[in-house]
This record gives C-alpha cells, sequence and structure tokens, in this order.
C-alpha cells in the first residue's frame, strides 16, 4: 500500500513536472510566432490630439457635399491614420488617382464646395502630414507610372511610384541616384520632406532632380527646376505637399554599380575623423551606413560601419533579379525581443556584430569579381532594396516612432554624449540607431543650413496616453539638446515639439508660411501638420 502510494505521488509529481514542461514549451511557441507574425492590418490605435497644449481636431462640416460622382472615390467619409497608428482623422473623402485629370477635377471640385485637399500615399510620415480633418485627401499611390531614358541617364516618374519597385524596373542596368535608405516610400513622399540616404555623396533626393512639373492650387501647371522657377522648386522639395501636387518628375539615374563590402566596429567618437581620413576623400565608396549600438552595455558607443566600395561600373551581363529580405521571421522576432529588456537588447547587437557577417548576401558572381577573391560582391541596388518587413508587427497597444535630429559636423560628439545620457535615463526601448551624413540643403524650409550629420533613432512606445506623454517628454529633451548644439530636428514625425523648440530649428518659418500663401492664397492645400506649425508659429 505503501509503496502504492509512493507511485501515486511520484506520478503526480511527473505529470506535474511534464504539465509544467509542455506549458512552458507551448507558451514560449506561442510567444515566438506572436513574435514573428506580420501585420493582419495597419494600426489604428488612436490620436495625439493637440500640440503644445492646441488642440488639433476639428468639428465635422455642418452640410457636408455631396460626392461628384465622376471622381473615382475610394471613400466617402471615414477615417484615415499614418505608420504610426497615432494619427486617427476623420475625412470628407479619398479620391484614388490614376490620372492627372483626377487632380485636375478634385482640386476645382474643392474650390467649388470650401473643402481642403491633402497628398498621400505610403503615410509615413508620422503627425498628420498626408490629411487633415474633413480635407477631401487625394491617394496617389496609383499614379505611378514610370518610364526611363537610358541615354539621357532619367526616369520621369508620377508620385504614386514606390522606389521598390522603380529599383525593379531599373535593374539590372541603372539605380537610383537618392532615395531613403529602405525603398517602401513613394517618390512624391520623399520630395516632400526631401529625403536623403546611404549614398553620403549623392545627398538629398533635391540634388537628383532635373525637373518637375507641379499643379498648383489654382488647377495650373508649371514646370520648375534648380535654374527654372526656382523659388516654386525650392518650396515644393521639402514642402510637405502644401504649395502644389507633382504631377511628373524627371530625376537622375546612375549605373548600377558592383561593390565590395566591408564592415568594422569604431568608437561613435571616432566617427567624424573617420569620415575626414576614410569616406569623405575616397570617391569609390558608394554607400555608407552607420549602426550604433543600442545595447546597454556599450550604449551609442560602439558603431559598425558599413560600407560599399566600388570595384566596377556595371554587374554581368546575367545578373540575377534583386532579392527580397531574407530570415524576416528570425529578425522579427529579435526586433521585437528587443522591447522586452537590456538582455534582449545585447541579443540583437550579438546577432548584428557576429551573425550577420555569416549570412550577408553576395549578389556578383566571385568570378566576376576582377581579382576581388574572396570578396563578397553586390551591385548598388542590392542594399538599397530593403522594404524593412521585418519591422513591422502584429503587436497590439503598441507603435515603432522615428526620430531624426540634424548635428552641425563639429558639435558631433558632445551631441552624442548628451544624447546617449537622455536615452539611458528613460524606460522608451531604443530599437535602433544610425548615423547618416547630410549636405548642406539649399530649399525653403531646411534641415540643413550647413553640412551636418544625422542620428537617426527608431523608438517603441506604448499607444495609449502614458505613452504619448513619456514620447514626447522625451522628444522635446532630445529637441532641446539639438539646439543647444546649433542643429535642428527633423519635421515627417510626430508633433510633439513646443512653439519655441519650432522657431528656435526653423527660423525661417515665417517666410515659409508667406510664401504658401502667396502661391495658394486660400490655403486650398492643407494638413493637420499645416495647421499644427501655422498655430504654433502665431499664424492665424
Amino acid at each position: 500500500m505503501v509503496e502504492e502510494q509512493k507511485g501515486f505521488r511520484l506520478s503526480r509529481r511527473l505529470l506535474l513536472g511534464a504539465a509544467l514542461v509542455g506549458g512552458a514549451v507551448l507558451w514560449g511557441g506561442t510567444t515566438m510566432a506572436r513574435l514573428a507574425r506580420g501585420p493582419s492590418g495597419p494600426k489604428n490605435a488612436g490620436r495625439i490630439a493637440d500640440i503644445d497644449g492646441i488642440a488639433l481636431p476639428l468639428k465635422p462640416i455642418a452640410s457636408p457635399p455631396a460626392f461628384d460622382p465622376s471622381l473615382p472615390w475610394s471613400a466617402k467619409g471615414g477615417d484615415i491614420n499614418d505608420a504610426s497608428g497615432l494619427s486617427r482623422t476623420p475625412v470628407y473623402g479619398v479620391v484614388e488617382v490614376s490620372e492627372e485629370n483626377h487632380i485636375a477635377k478634385a482640386l476645382a471640385f474643392a474650390r467649388a464646395n470650401g473643402l481642403k485637399v491633402s497628398l498621400a500615399a505610403i503615410r509615413h510620415s508620422m503627425g498628420g502630414h498626408a490629411f487633415d480633418d474633413n480635407a477631401l485627401v487625394l491617394d496617389l499611390r496609383k499614379f505611378s507610372k514610370v518610364t526611363v531614358d537610358a541615354a539621357a541617364k532619367t526616369m520621369t516618374l508620377q508620385p504614386g511610384a514606390r522606389w521598390h519597385d522603380i529599383q525593379n524596373l531599373l535593374h539590372p542596368r541603372f539605380a537610383v541616384k537618392a532615395m531613403q535608405s529602405t525603398d517602401i516610400f513613394s517618390v512624391g513622399g520623399s520630395l516632400s520632406v526631401n529625403a536623403h540616404g546611404m549614398d553620403h555623396q549623392a545627398g538629398s533626393v533635391a540634388g537628383s532632380i532635373r525637373s518637375m512639373r507641379v499643379m498648383l492650387a489654382d488647377g495650373s501647371v508649371t514646370t520648375c527646376s534648380s535654374t527654372e522657377n526656382t523659388d516654386l522648386f525650392r518650396h515644393v522639395v521639402g514642402g510637405y505637399g502644401l504649395f502644389g501636387v507633382v504631377v511628373e518628375a524627371t530625376l537622375d539615374i546612375v549605373d548600377n554599380a558592383v561593390y565590395r563590402t566591408s564592415r568594422e566596429i569604431i568608437k561613435s567618437d571616432d566617427f567624424p575623423k573617420f569620415f575626414a581620413e576614410v569616406l569623405e576623400p575616397n570617391n569609390d565608396i558608394g554607400l555608407f551606413y552607420g549602426h550604433l549600438s543600442t545595447a546597454p552595455g556599450n550604449f551609442l558607443e560602439d558603431m559598425i560601419v558599413y560600407r560599399y566600395d566600388k570595384v566596377a561600373e556595371q554587374p554581368p551581363a546575367d545578373q540575377p533579379e534583386i532579392g527580397e529580405p531574407e530570415g524576416v521571421g528570425l529578425k522579427r522576432v529579435i526586433m521585437n525581443l528587443a522591447k522586452k529588456g537590456s538582455l534582449f537588447q545585447e541579443l540583437k547587437w550579438f546577432t548584428e556584430k557576429t551573425l550577420e557577417p555569416k549570412f550577408e548576401s553576395c549578389t556578383v558572381a566571385r568570378t566576376a569579381a576582377m581579382a576581388e577573391g574572396e570578396a563578397c560582391l553586390v551591385t548598388r541596388n542590392n542594399p538599397m532594396h530593403d522594404s524593412v518587413p521585418y519591422l513591422f508587427n502584429d503587436l497590439p497597444d503598441e507603435t515603432d516612432i522615428l526620430h531624426e535630429y540634424f548635428i552641425p559636423r563639429a558639435a558631433y560628439v558632445e551631441f552624442i554624449a548628451e544624447a546617449r545620457e537622455i536615452l539611458r535615463n528613460q524606460d522608451l526601448p531604443v530599437l535602433n540607431a544610425s548615423v547618416r551624413i547630410v549636405h548642406k540643403e539649399d530649399v525653403a524650409l531646411t534641415y540643413a543650413p550647413e553640412p551636418a550629420y544625422s542620428l537617426v533613432l527608431y523608438i517603441n512606445q506604448p499607444t495609449d496616453a502614458d505613452g504619448n506623454a513619456r514620447m514626447r517628454a522625451l522628444t522635446r529633451a532630445l529637441i532641446d539638446v539639438t539646439i543647444k548644439h546649433g542643429g535642428r530636428f527633423f519635421l515627417p514625425y510626430q508633433l510633439h515639439y513646443t512653439a519655441r523648440e519650432l522657431l528656435a530649428s526653423y527660423p525661417e518659418l515665417p517666410a515659409f508660411l508667406a510664401a504658401k500663401r502667396q502661391y495658394d492664397p486660400t490655403e486650398l492645400f492643407s494638413s493637420t501638420f499645416y495647421r499644427a506649425i501655422k498655430a504654433l508659429s502665431g499664424v492665424a
């Protein structure tokens, strides 16, 4: 009998242990599956409803006009949001543009009915830049035709064209000259913020524009460039969609050069010296990316420098199509685990330092290496063809927010030291930090009045009121230290800044707003962002 009781107790312990182990395995598997899962749809977590205490929502239109049946409406009423999921805004309707005449008719309808017009495509700006309360929104994603002139080395395209699709079209003969470091954006969106990316020599998108055709608020179309109608050009590029609709742009393209990839780890404080002695003098370094550690053990102290040295002007004739990102599920798990604490941040940094090089995709055959030995060779299109699917997830009640700060080059070391302390002494997870090269930009609302380095941050936050408050406090602290060192913050992101910070960073804002009213007297083109910067600048 005693033996039977012992056996029973032992069996119960075994069963309990097995249940615990099985539950842990099941929980772990379920958790990993959840962290690896892609988005089931766009996040729509509400709205940050004020800027510096000024309320942003508007009252609904008392008697909205009837919808013009000749326009291709994709939505009549309803809400719209951006990549942050925190800008949910009620709109009058959305017109799905696929031809230039749709734009002209929509503008005429808006003028006749007292509506505002906003311009949207991929909507990765994060502060209501692509829509406004009660606005007629032009969805330009299907207005995306691209033609290539091989002899002139140009492409002429409509604003809804995505860089991802453009690269597929240009490959393998040509490549994009200037764009962001990821290819998910539309050309129109890139023009509206004067985007910049991995090519530290080419600089921003502005430097690649031959000309643009722009439809103004009155429906007329004019051509502008850096040499023709230059004032309009300087306001449309980096003008956040407030001066007109770019109906067509002609941009430079370049040869799809072959690069030898390499990486090395340096100290962040040594980066200015590295740039001056290695990157800047060497015209054969075609692309560059500086990735800072976000691991607590060396937070913003170590930097992986990715460089791409040109070894040939053209790839081999049998160059394959551009591949899509690999290991998306695993990368998404690592990124999402990094939100869970310092141990996982260290794991992420370990994989970036030691594992990523072992799985590097070398897309040009070594037989074409021209005495490059065991070098890893890629074409220009390969590193620029990253749609970062691993950054997007299906996790509820949280979102990831971009920041970018531009610092005069002489102030880099001091700025990074102070930014490091600010970021260490708050609890929102910093998922990614990188450094870019920025040239002086001659546009009306410039983020770089002199050559600069930029610090790009990707930070996770809860989508509740407390998460928004913490992100607002962090943003303002980073803006203040940026201004202290003579720098500026980038405007495509959340509306967390104060009037003082905005005008200290962009003293030319009143002149920019005056030019807006000159080109668009009735303020037909509008957005939540536009109303916000007007309110902060004191313009009625």
